[in-house]
């Protein structure tokens, strides 16, 4: 995963990453149950790939819903993956399921 990708351990630590950051962050949300985790392991190559080539656009946070479950609630994601676009703290758009990353490329083109 690109280091480009930030990966908070709690609550306040998702929180601190979205006071510090300027412009778009791209939340994804991901789960430790067997089913999520090969779509998410997927993501995570996708998104890495995207974070290195979109440069400074976004900033790209991978969120494990358990031990975020503040975020989670907040964003409205019920399943995991989902990708959810942040601007200014509000959710402006998301996307639940795995994605290609032709699909992810459009969901960011979309909505950057």
């Amino acid at each position: 995963m690109a280091r480009r990708v930030h990966q908070p351990l709690e609550d306040q630590e998702f929180d601190f990453i979205l006071s510090m950051t300027t412009g778009p962050v791209l939340a994804y949300f991901c789960g430790s149950w067997p089913k999520a985790v090969e779509a998410c392991r997927a993501m995570d190559a996708v998104v890495g790939d995207l974070a290195e080539e979109y440069g400074t656009r976004f900033t790209a946070v991978r969120t494990d819903m358990t031990r975020c479950p503040g975020p989670t609630r907040r964003y409205g994601v019920a399943g995991a993956p989902t990708a959810v676009l942040i601007k200014d703290g509000e959710a402006v758009a998301s996307q639940a399921g795995p994605m290609t990353h032709v699909e992810f490329r459009a969901f960011l083109d979309a909505h950057l």
